[in-house]
C-alpha cells in the first residue's frame, strides 16, 4: 500500500510516489515495465531497457522473474543496456555486474543473449574510449532507450556519474568517489580491493531515455533524495539534472523520503491535521531550532518559525511546551527493568514483576554490547535474569587471516597436548591451503566457517561474563538463512521464524529486547526483525505474552529520533566505560571490522558518539543534563 503519491508540495520538483515498504515500490516498478513489454509486443515491437545493479533493483528483478515464471511474462522482444561496471573487472568475477545481473535477471528469464549489453570491464585501458563510443552507437541503432532504471548513490551519483559529471556527458571511463568505494566494500570485503574506476553511461545518455524511473530505499537515501528533490541542479549532485527530464517517476519507500519537507517538517508545506505525535514532533523541532529550552519557547517563537498553524490549535505556547516537556522527561529512567516498589503511572516500564526475564535478540554476536551494553549491565546488575540470544554466526564478519591464526592455535595446542591426529593435521593443511589459495569473495568451505563462527562465539561468551549475563542464558541460534558462507544470504524461512518461536516459548520473557532497524531494507538486521515479529505474532495469545513488552532499539549509525523515543536509559561516565570494554571483547570486530560501513570509526567510538549524541538533545531540550543514553521505542502486538 502506497502512503503518499505524486509531488504534493512546490518544493518537490519532481513526481514523486511513497510506498510502505521497498517490497511494494519494487513491485510497483516490475509491474509498470512488464505493462510497457506487453503493450510493446502486441504491436510486434521491441522495447529497450536500460538497467541498474546494486541493492536496490534487486526486488524489481525478483517480480519481474515471478512475472516471467507465473504470468507468462516474455522478454524475448527485449533488449537491454546496462548503466555501468567496474574497471577493471572480469566478466565471470563474483563482484562484476555480468554475474549480478545472470544471478538476478538474465539466467532466469527468456531474453535472448545477443539482446543483452553491459560495458566490458575487461578490455585494455587503449580499447576502452572506442568501446564506449560503439555502446553509445548500439543504443541509438536499438532505437535509443524506452524505459531507463536508475537508483542513486549516496554521493547523488546515478550509474557512475559521479559530482561534477556534465549534462551532456557520455558513455566513458570514469573515477569513482572515496564515498562510492566505501559503499561498495561490503562486496569487495577491503576497501583496498574496489576498482577505482567505472565505465558508466553518462548524464546525457541516461537523460535521452524515454522514461526514467528512479528508486531509493532505505534511511541511508534521505539525505541525498531531498537534495534531488528539492535542491537546486548542480552537477555536485547528479541525479538533479532529472529534474529537466519530461518523464521521470521517482519511487521511493517511506524510509527514504523521511527528509522530504512533506514527511519531515509538513507545517512548513501547509496546514495539518494536528495530532498528538505531530505536535511533539513540531514542538521538539522548534526547540532545537530556536535553540531554545522547551519550557523557554515563546508564542512569538511559534511564529517566527511557521507554527502558527499550531498556536491556533493549542492556543498558546505555555500549556503545549509543559506537555511536550513532561512526556519526554517521562522516558528517562534509570531502571529498565522497571523499578521495584514504585509508581509505575508515568515510568516507561512496569514494577512488576521483579525481577523480570529479559531477552535480548542481538542479529549479530555483538549488537547486543554495541547498541544496548549500557541498559543490558543495568539489567544484570539490578538482578533480572537477562538471557542473550545471537541470531546468526556472524561468520562471514571474520578476517581470513583471523581463521588463519586460530586454525594454526588449534594444531598447536592439540600438538601440545599430545592430541593432533592425522585427521586433525589434513584438516588444518585443507583450511591453510584453501585460504592461501582463496579468490576474492569465494564462498568458505564449512569447516572455515565453523571456525570463524567459533571466534565470534567466543567473543560473545566473553562479553556476557563481563556483562554479568548467565553463560546458561547465552543462546545461539545460527539461524539458516545467515549460513552461507557469503554477503548473499537466503531468505527468511519458516525454519528461521520456528527457531524464534521455540526460543521464546522455551524463555517465556516478560521483556523482549531487538534491534528495530525497520528503516534498513537489505541488511541482516531487518531479517532477524522481521523473524522474531513474525514469531510474535503466532504467539501473542499465548497466556505468557499478555504481561510482555517489546522494546526496539537501534544500531550503531543511528539512533530513535526524539519524537520516537519512550524510554531513555541515562548511561553513567563508568557505565559507557564498562560498555566499552564490553565491545571490546569482539576482537575480531576490532580496529578495523571486515563490513566499517560507511563510517570509518571503531565500533565502541560510534557507540559512545551516539549516546551522547542523544544526552546532549535531551540537555538542549531543557532536560537533566546526563553523559550518555540509550534509547528504545516499544513495539505494540
Amino acid at each position: 500500500m502506497e502512503i503518499l503519491t505524486f509531488s504534493t508540495t512546490a518544493l518537490e520538483k519532481l513526481p514523486v510516489t511513497i510506498f510502505d515498504n521497498p517490497e511494494q515500490g519494487s513491485k510497483s516498478i516490475a509491474h509498470t515495465i512488464a505493462g510497457i513489454i506487453r503493450e510493446k509486443q502486441k504491436k510486434g515491437e521491441r522495447v529497450v531497457l536500460g538497467l541498474a545493479t546494486g541493492s536496490s533493483p534487486i526486488g524489481v528483478y525478483k517480480e519481474l522473474v515471478r512475472l516471467h515464471k507465473d504470468e507468462n511474462l516474455s522478454f524475448r522482444n527485449v533488449v537491454t543496456f546496462n548503466l555501468d561496471e567496474y574497471y577493471p573487472m572480469p566478466p565471470d568475477a563474483l563482484q562484476s555486474y555480468v554475474h549480478f545481473m545472470q544471478e538476478h535477471l538474465f539466467r532466469h528469464i527468456d531474453i535472448l543473449p545477443e539482446n543483452v549489453h553491459i560495458p566490458d570491464g575487461s578490455l585494455p585501458i587503449e580499447k576502452v574510449t572506442e568501446f564506449c563510443a560503439t555502446y553509445e552507437q548500439l543504443i541509438e541503432e536499438a532505437g535509443g532507450i524506452d524505459v531507463q532504471l536508475l537508483g542513486i548513490g549516496r554521493t547523488g551519483h546515478i550509474g557512475f556519474n559521479e559530482p561534477g559529471s556534465g549534462l551532456t556527458s557520455h558513455t566513458r571511463l570514469v573515477k569513482l568517489d572515496p564515498l562510492t568505494i566505501a559503499d561498495a566494500t561490503k562486496d569487495f570485503i577491503k576497501e583496498e580491493f574496489v576498482p577505482l574506476r567505472a565505465i558508466t553511461m553518462g548524464v546525457g545518455t541516461i537523460m535521452k531515455a524515454r522514461k526514467i524511473i528512479m528508486m531509493a530505499w532505505g534511511e541511508g537515501k534521505a539525505s541525498i533524495v531531498r537534495q534531488m528533490v528539492e535542491g537546486k541542479i548542480t552537477e555536485e549532485v547528479p541525479a538533479s539534472f532529472l529534474q529537466h527530464h519530461e518523464r521521470v517517476s521517482v519511487i521511493l519507500d517511506q524510509w527514504a523520503a523521511s527528509e522530504l519537507a512533506r514527511i519531515k517538517t509538513p507545517w512548513l508545506v501547509g496546514l495539518c491535521d494536528w495530532d498528538k505525535n505531530l505536535m511533539r514532533r513540531a514542538v521538539i523541532w522548534l526547540s532545537l531550532q530556536a535553540n531554545k529550552p522547551l519550557l523557554k519557547l515563546t508564542d512569538e517563537d511559534y511564529r517566527t518559525w511557521g507554527l502558527t498553524d499550531l498556536l491556533v490549535q493549542v492556543g498558546s505556547a505555555y500549556s503545549l511546551n509543559i506537555q511536550v516537556h513532561n512526556a519526554i522527561q517521562d522516558t528517562i529512567t534509570g531502571w529498565p527493568g522497571g523499578k521495584p516498589n514504585s509508581d509505575d503511572s508515568h515510568r516507561p516500564e512496569r514494577a512488576n514483576p521483579f525481577p523480570k526475564t529479559s531477552l535480548i535478540f542481538s542479529p549479530h554476536p555483538d549488537d547486543d554490547v554495541i547498541s544496548m551494553g549500557g541498559t543490558l549491565i543495568r539489567l544484570a546488575d539490578q538482578g533480572h535474569q537477562v538471557h542473550v540470544a545471537y541470531q546468526t554466526s556472524g561468520n562471514i564478519a571474520v578476517f581470513d587471516d583471523d581463521a588463519h591464526r586460530f586454525a594454526d592455535f588449534a594444531l598447536g595446542l592439540s600438538r601440545k597436548l599430545g592430541i593432533a591426529t592425522q585427521e586433525f593435521q589434513n584438516m588444518h593443511t585443507q583450511v591453510e591451503e584453501f585460504l592461501e589459495q582463496k579468490k576474492l569473495g569465494a564462498e568458505d568451505t564449512e569447516m572455515v566457517q565453523s571456525i570463524k563462527g567459533l571466534i565470534r562465539q567466543s567473543e560473545a561468551l566473553a562479553a556476557c561474563r563481563f556483562c554479568g549475563v548467565k553463560k546458561e542464558n547465552i543462546h545461539f541460534m545460527n539461524m539458516p538463512f545467515y549460513e552461507t558462507g557469503q554477503v548473499k544470504k537466503k531468505p527468511l524461512s519458516q525454519a528461521d521464524v520456528q527457531a524464534v518461536v521455540d526460543l521464546l516459548n522455551k524463555v517465556q520473557p516478560q521483556q523482549i529486547f531487538a534491534a528495530g532497524d525497520l528503516r534498513d531494507p537489505h541488511g541482516t538486521h531487518r531479517v532477524c526483525l522481521n523473524a522474531i515479529l513474525e514469531a510474535i505474532d503466532r504467539l501473542k495469545h499465548e497466556p505468557w505474552m499478555q504481561d510482555c513488552y517489546v522494546w526496539l532499539y537501534r544500531g550503531a549509525w543511528q539512533e530513535w529520533d526524539i519524537e520516537d523515543i519512550e524510554m531513555a536509559v541515562p548511561i553513567s561516565p563508568e557505565e559507557l566505560l564498562r560498555k566499552r570494554k564490553a565491545i571490546f571483547k569482539h576482537q575480531s570486530q576490532k580496529d578495523s571490522p571486515v563490513f566499517p560501513g560507511n563510517d570509518k570509526r571503531e565500533f565502541w567510538q560510534r557507540a559512545e558518539e551516539r549516546n551522547r549524541a542523544t544526552a546532549r538533545i535531551y540537555d538542549r531540550l531543557g532536560l537533566t543534563e546526563y553523559e550518555a543514553m540509550e534509547a528504545f521505542k516499544r513495539y505494540l502486538f
